[in-house]
C-alpha cells in the first residue's frame, strides 16, 4: 500500500495519477491526511503526558524527603490522572490507527506515467506482435474437441469429480502438461531464477502482503476452519518469503520461481469464452518472482517480459505484447504487459502471462525492506512478478494451432520431455 508519509507529500498527484485507474481518489485522500494529522496530534499529546508523568514521579520521591508530605500527595493524585489520559490516549491512538490503515488499504497502487488511460481490455496499448500466423488447412477444430478426439484431456470426467473448471488430463495430455511444467522450470533456472516449492495455501497476513486479501473480487477459496487460503497464484507465496525481512542491497536483483497449482473462483465466469481450457478454477502456472532497489526496478521488468516472450518464442506461437491501460490494470500493479498468444480454431487471443512492476506497493504492505551499503536507515524494496507460463491457454493454443490431419505435432523444444512427437 501507499505509504502515509508519500500520500502527505504528493497527495494532489495521487489524486490526478489515480484517475488514470477511474478510481476518484480526492475524498479518501483527504480523510486519510485529516486522519494522520489527528494520529500525530494524539501521539504528541500521549508523549507529552507520559514526559509530564515520569517528571511528576520522580518529584514526588524529593517532596517525601523534604518533609513535603501534602505537596507530594498531591503529586501522586496528579500522576494518577495522567495514568487515566494516558490510558484513554493510547486507545484513542489504536482505534486511530486501525482506520487509517483500514482506509490506506482501499487506495490502489499509483500507475506508472507510461500507463495509458482506458476503461478496460479494449483500451490496452499495442506494443508489438511476433511469431508467425497459423495457416491450418479445413476447418480447424478447438481443443476441447480435440481434447475429446485424442482421448488427452477430460472435462466431463472432472465436472463430475469436483465440478465445472477442474479437468483431468488423461495419457499424452497429461505428459504434455508435465512438459510444458518442466520446460518452464528449466528454462528460468538457466535464466538465473532459484527454484522453491512453496505452500498452496496462505494465512492472512501472507494475503495482505501482496493484495489479494481483503478479496474484494470474491476470487480466492478460503478453508474457513483453519482460516487459510488456497493460493491463487505462487506469487503469494514466493513474494511472502521476504515478508518482515532487510534483504542485503548486493543480493539485488533476487529471482525465484515456482511451479504451483492455482485456484480461483472466478466469480461470474460464464459463457462461450471460458469453455474448454479458456477459463479454470484450477491450473497449472509457473511463476516467476523478482526483487530489486527502486532504481533499477523497471530495467528489470524490461527484462522479465524479454524472458517470457522468448518462452513464447520457442514454444513458435504466434503473440502479442499488451500495455495495460489503468482500467484493466489490477489494484497493486503500478505498470503491467500482458501477453497473448492467438487461437487459430477460436479466432481470437487468449491472455497467457502478466508481467508486472509493483514498485513498493508490496514490500510496504510487507514490510520487505534493504539496506543500502554503508548507511544505518532502511529502505522499501520493489518487488515484481510475471507468469512464466500459465499452462492452460498455453496448451489450448499449442493442441489447436499444432493440428494436422495426422494428428497433433509436438513442438520440438518439448519432445526430449514427452518422449513423443505426435499426438494421434
Amino acid at each position: 500500500m501507499l505509504s502515509v508519509q508519500y500520500i502527505n507529500e504528493n497527495k494532489e498527484q495521487v489524486v490526478q495519477a489515480l484517475k488514470v485507474k477511474n478510481f476518484e481518489a480526492q475524498s479518501i485522500i483527504n480523510e486519510i491526511v485529516s486522519i494522520d494529522q489527528y494520529r500525530r496530534d494524539t501521539q504528541k499529546n500521549l508523549d507529552a503526558s507520559k514526559s509530564q508523568m515520569n517528571t511528576i514521579s520522580k518529584e514526588i520521591g524529593n517532596l517525601f524527603k523534604e518533609g513535603k508530605k501534602e505537596d507530594a500527595e498531591v503529586a501522586k493524585r496528579k500522576t494518577s490522572e495522567l495514568k487515566d489520559d494516558i490510558k484513554a490516549l493510547e486507545s484513542k491512538l489504536r482505534e486511530v490507527e486501525v482506520h487509517l490503515n483500514k482506509l490506506l488499504t482501499e487506495v490502489p497502487n499509483v500507475p506508472h506515467p507510461s500507463v495509458p488511460p482506458g476503461k478496460s481490455e479494449a483500451d490496452n496499448q499495442f506494443e508489438r506482435e511476433g511469431g508467425e500466423p497459423v495457416k491450418l488447412n479445413g476447418k480447424p477444430l478447438p481443443h476441447w474437441e480435440l481434447a475429446e478426439k485424442y482421448d488427452i484431456i477430460d472435462f466431463k470426467l472432472g465436472n463430475k469429480i469436483t465440478g465445472a473448471g477442474f479437468p483431468v488430463y488423461k495419457g499424452k495430455g497429461a505428459r504434455m502438461q508435465r512438459a510444458l511444467i518442466n520446460f518452464f522450470l528449466d528454462e528460468a533456472q538457466k535464466a538465473g531464477f532459484n527454484e522453491v516449492l512453496p505452500p498452496l495455501m496462505v494465512n492472512e497476513d501472507s494475503g495482505f502482503g501482496t493484495g489479494q486479501l481483503p478479496d474484494k473480487e470474491g476470487q480466492m477459496y478460503h478453508v474457513t476452519e483453519d482460516n487459510l487460503y488456497l493460493i491463487p497464484t505462487a506469487e503469494v507465496p514466493v513474494t511472502n518469503i521476504f515478508r518482515d525481512c532487510i534483504v542485503n542491497e548486493a543480493d539485488f536483483p533476487i529471482k525465484y520461481t515456482a511451479y504451483t497449482p492455482c485456484f480461483r473462483r472466478e466469480a461470474g465466469s460464464y459463457g462461450k469464452d471460458v469453455r474448454g481450457l479458456n477459463r479454470l478454477h484450477q491450473f497449472d502456472k509457473v511463476e516467476i518472482v523478482c526483487v530489486e532497489h527502486p532504481d533499477r526496478s523497471y530495467q528489470l521488468l524490461d527484462k522479465m517480459v524479454e524472458y517470457v516472450e522468448s518462452l513464447i518464442q520457442k514454444l513458435g506461437l504466434q503473440y502479442r505484447v499488451l500495455r495495460l491501460c489503468g482500467g484493466d490494470l489490477s489494484f497493486t500493479s503500478a505498470l503491467t504487459f500482458d501477453f497473448e498468444v492467438y487461437s487459430a480454431a477460436q479466432e481470437k487471443w487468449l491472455e497467457v502471462s502478466s508481467v508486472s512492476n509493483f514498485e513498493s506497493y508490496q514490500a510496504n504492505r510487507m514490510k520487505l525492506r534493504f539496506k543500502p551499503t554503508g548507511e544505518k536507515k532502511t529502505q522499501i524494496a520493489h518487488t515484481l512478478n510475471g507468469s512464466a507460463l500459465a499452462l492452460p491457454r498455453i496448451l489450448a493454443a499449442l493442441l489447436e494451432n499444432y493440428q494436422t490431419p495426422e494428428g497433433i505435432k509436438v513442438p520440438e523444444v518439448l519432445q526430449n520431455y514427452t518422449g513423443f512427437d505426435m499426438i494421434n
